[in-house]
C-alpha cells in the first residue's frame, strides 16, 4: 500500500510542479510579452481541472504518508528531528501555497488586465517556486537535501 500512495504523490506532484513549470516559462511570458492576460486565463482554465485534483491528491496522499512517518501529528513541528522538519517544511508550504492562490483566485483573476498581469506574474512565480520546495523537501526523506 505504501508504494501505491507513494506512486501516487509523486505522479501528482509531477503534474502539479511541471503545470506551474510550463505556466511560468511557456504562457506567461508570452502573455506579458503581449500584456494579454488571456494566455495565463486560457491555459488556467485548462490546467485547473488538473491541476487542482493533482493537488487535492497530494494533500490526502501526503498526510498519509506523513502518519506513516510520523503517526503523531504534533511532533510534525519538532525540527529536531529532520522528518518532522520536512513534514513541518511541506505543511508551511502548503498554506503559503493556498494563500497565493485563494488571492490569485479570488481578487487578481476576477480583475485581471495588462495593468496587473506583472502582479500576478508574482504569483505564478511564488506559486512554482513554492512547488519546487514541496519537490526538495519530499526528496529530501531519501536524500537528505534539506
Amino acid at each position: 500500500m505504501y508504494n501505491f500512495i507513494l506512486t501516487v504523490h509523486l505522479l501528482a506532484a509531477t503534474i502539479w510542479v511541471g503545470g506551474h513549470l510550463v505556466l511560468l516559462f511557456g504562457f506567461l511570458p508570452k502573455a506579458i510579452l503581449n500584456k494579454d492576460p488571456s494566455h495565463v486565463l486560457n491555459f488556467e482554465v485548462v490546467y485547473e481541472k488538473l491541476g487542482i485534483p493533482a493537488l487535492l491528491l497530494q494533500v490526502i496522499t501526503g498526510l498519509w504518508l506523513g502518519f506513516q512517518k510520523i503517526p503523531n501529528f504534533l511532533l510534525w513541528w519538532d525540527w529536531s528531528n529532520y522528518s518532522s522538519k520536512l513534514l513541518s517544511l511541506k505543511i508551511i508550504f502548503l498554506v503559503a501555497t493556498i494563500l497565493l492562490a485563494l488571492h490569485a483566485r479570488l481578487r487578481l483573476i476576477p480583475n485581471l488586465n495588462s495593468k496587473n498581469l506583472r502582479f500576478l506574474a508574482l504569483h505564478i512565480l511564488g506559486v512554482t517556486i513554492l512547488s519546487i520546495c514541496f519537490l526538495l523537501a519530499g526528496l529530501s526523506f531519501r536524500t537528505g537535501f534539506f
